[in-house]
């Protein structure tokens, strides 16, 4: 390790926890009320008693100066906890902090058996990812060039590698996970549901994994979903993707989306069971370095109780969905859903992999999913 760099960046993270670079670049944040909540749950029968599970933990923060009326509900992705959004590995402020000071009310979620609200044996097997995978995806891309665009990756704060301060940082918050996707949809939906019906009015900030869980919330409560913010969502539609590395570097994996966006049942009109929906590859992807696209075989059934939610896709220019995001916006299109599509990289912001809200320019990329959220009343 740089004796150098590690002093450095401690002196960085305890000056950012003082509230030193926030305030400096945009103000000093003033809180009005905070406090956690757990939402969701139910008890269940065990062995010598009533147990509760399901609950989701959620801590929320609102602004003295609040100038938008809809709190902006953040959930993180696979193995991640809400600490993806209220700092960064090497001590700079998160997204939760830039829309505090934006005038939004943030909610940050930890899911059902994650972080701080109770993992159970009863939630089945779980999954955890070793440093070379976390290396591989998220903080190092650059290294082994699974996908075309990896190559691009210049934003991690660090190496991206183990013995890195930045990246024993984030590695220390790597949490298990369900390893059941359908039970994830199935507790995070109904949590999600919950909160929504406790605080009301809410635009939903997904995250990968999450990307799943905030269509079926939206589903289930399609008027209190005032937007939904999907950066890099669960994807692509239908099958998972496997990257193999050039010269071929994509294949199909599993179909894990029987509902086409989601494991777990969604509202399309004249739809009662998945078994009713169809879907057909693309036979020419839109270019080289993207995956052919999965969609419905037509006519396609309306995901009707999403039409008129407000979406934005955000995908970053290095991570492993800068070769498939664009197909879940696709999918969204042809079901009557509009989206608009952001590519970072025709925004001027550059580099950037998956886990873009703890990356160099995090702020920068909040910034672009503001303007974008102005449009909502």
């Amino acid at each position: 390790m740089n004796r150098k760099y590690a002093i450095a960046a401690l002196m960085a993270f305890l000056f950012a926890s003082a509230g030193a670079f926030g305030a400096a670049d945009t103000g000093a944040l003033e809180i009005a009320q905070q406090g956690y909540l757990f939402a969701g749950g139910k008890y269940v029968d065990g062995p010598d008693g009533k147990y509760m599970q399901g609950q989701s933990y959620v801590e929320y923060q609102i602004p003295k100066n609040r100038t938008h009326p809809y709190p902006i509900v953040m959930i993180h992705g696979g193995g991640q906890s809400g600490s993806n959004f209220t700092g960064t590995p090497d001590g700079r402020e998160g997204w939760a902090q830039y829309f505090l000071k934006q005038g939004y009310a943030v909610y940050v979620v930890d899911q059902p058996g994650r972080g701080r609200a109770a993992l159970h044996s009863a939630y089945g097997e779980t999954v955890q990812r070793p440093t070379s995978w976390v290396q591989q995806q998220f903080t190092a891309p650059e290294r082994s060039n699974l996908w075309p665009q990896a190559k691009l990756h210049t934003q991690w704060p660090g190496t991206g590698m183990a013995g890195d301060p930045a990246f024993d940082q984030f590695y220390a918050e790597q949490l298990p996970a369900i390893a059941s996707f359908p039970k994830q949809q199935e507790l995070n939906r109904d949590a999600g549901v919950a909160l929504l019906d406790k605080i009301g009015a809410s635009i939903l900030l997904t995250h990968s994994q999450s990307g799943a869980f905030g269509w079926p919330i939206a589903d289930a409560r399609p008027n209190l979903v005032k937007a939904i913010v999907a950066v890099e969502p669960s994807g692509p539609p239908v099958r998972d993707a496997v990257f193999k590395g050039g010269p071929n570097y994509f294949e199909n994996g599993p179909q894990s989306k029987p509902w086409g966006l989601a494991a777990v049942k969604l509202t399309y009109g004249g739809v009662s069971d998945a078994s009713e929906l169809a879907f057909v590859q693309r036979e020419k992807p839109d270019s080289p370095d993207l995956m052919r696209c999965w969609r419905q075989k037509e006519p396609a059934r309306p995901l009707s109780n999403l039409q008129r939610i407000p979406v934005v896709i955000i995908s970053s220019e290095a991570s492993y969905h800068a070769s498939y995001d664009h197909c879940t916006a696709q999918y969204l299109a042809q079901a009557g859903v509009k989206s608009d599509f952001v590519r970072l990289a025709e925004r001027g912001i550059k580099g950037n992999g998956h886990m873009m809200m703890l990356e160099k320019n995090n702020l920068a990329i909040a910034a672009v999913i503001a303007d974008w959220l102005k449009q909502i009343k």
